[in-house]
């Protein structure tokens, strides 16, 4: 297994604790009576589930078992795999860090960095389709 498939998949299933972990504070708002702040929360559980544990682990997959671009590269570009996966991660991260942020107060500061994580995600796709692209045979 490549290493940047290891990478992809263990991301995952960090990421799919901490949704469930995230789902389990917002199941607990209600009956615990936790402050009304923590339903801006669902967006941030929808992004760790979707995109950090669905989305990771199929890109790990796809990394690692479609079929060869080349006998020299077979599986395409590693340049554009790792870029993949940090824009992912780190679009991601903020994300979750800035969701919560921007509910609480809406300021251009938080919005600017929901924008910036949004861009990335979407860069990150954008390298995974280049990289996989001509491997979907």
């Amino acid at each position: 297994m490549p290493i940047l498939t290891r990478w992809f998949v263990k991301s995952a299933f960090v990421y799919f604790f901490a949704a469930l972990a995230v789902a389990l504070i917002l199941a607990l708002q209600t009956p615990l009576h936790l402050a009304p702040a923590i339903g801006s929360l669902m967006p941030v559980y929808i992004h760790l589930f979707m995109v950090g544990w669905v989305a990771q682990f199929i890109f790990g997959v796809v990394y690692w078992m479609f079929p060869k671009y080349s006998k020299d590269k077979p599986r395409g570009s590693d340049g554009l795999g790792w870029a993949t996966y940090v824009l992912i991660n780190v679009g991601l991260i903020l994300r979750a860090i800035g969701e919560p942020l921007n509910a609480q107060q809406a300021q251009s500061i938080w919005g600017g960095l929901l924008a910036i994580s949004s861009i990335l995600q979407w860069l990150g796709g954008m390298a995974f389709v280049a990289n996989t692209w001509r491997r979907v045979k």
